[in-house]
């Protein structure tokens, strides 16, 4: 079995991708979307966090939080939000046919890929590129031609607040 290394930093301020399985197009889905943010919500409740930025897009989502101080465990609320979709949205994602052994040991869905991929932000230069990279993720993946343009993403929160200008990244 893999050991996998992760940051711990108490308080700290993390970077994550969150892939579905097999890179189905389905999170933008109002399902996926609405039960997505209720599942959030709920995690939050019980294990509080602060979402920095968040970008959703059709197979994948990038989000930056910072965790309250002296907590490191951003493991388990992934755990929870995944599980929570997964079991919300069964009757309309579920496939049998893509249940692998391993997948049945581990009870796992069909909507998320087992892992996620972490980076703890070391500074304000790491925090500021982070927030461009998952701010301009859409554009990149050519799914809007403008970062303004991408509905599902934080961006539109920092351009209200004038973090960003709302022609930010245009050519």
């Amino acid at each position: 079995m893999s050991h996998y290394r992760r940051s711990s930093v108490a308080g700290g301020t993390y970077f994550f991708t969150v892939v579905t399985y097999r890179r189905q197009t389905i999170l933008c889905d109002e399902l996926v979307r609405d039960t997505l943010r209720g599942a959030i919500e709920s995690v939050r409740c019980s294990r509080p966090f602060v979402i920095d930025a968040w970008v959703l897009l059709p197979d994948h989502l990038h989000c930056i939080w910072t965790l309250p101080e002296g907590d490191v465990d951003f493991s388990t609320r992934w755990m929870m939000i995944k599980r929570k979709v997964s079991l919300a949205c069964k009757a309309s994602y579920f496939r049998d046919d893509w249940i692998t052994p391993s997948k049945q040991k581990h009870r796992e869905s069909t909507i998320w890929q087992r892992r996620f991929w972490e980076h703890q932000i070391r500074d304000d230069a790491d925090y500021a590129r982070h927030m461009d990279y998952l701010h301009f993720n859409p554009v990149k993946h050519r799914l809007v031609d403008r970062v303004l343009d991408w509905p599902y993403s934080s961006f539109h929160r920092y351009v209200k607040s004038g973090t960003y200008p709302h022609d930010w990244a245009i050519a």
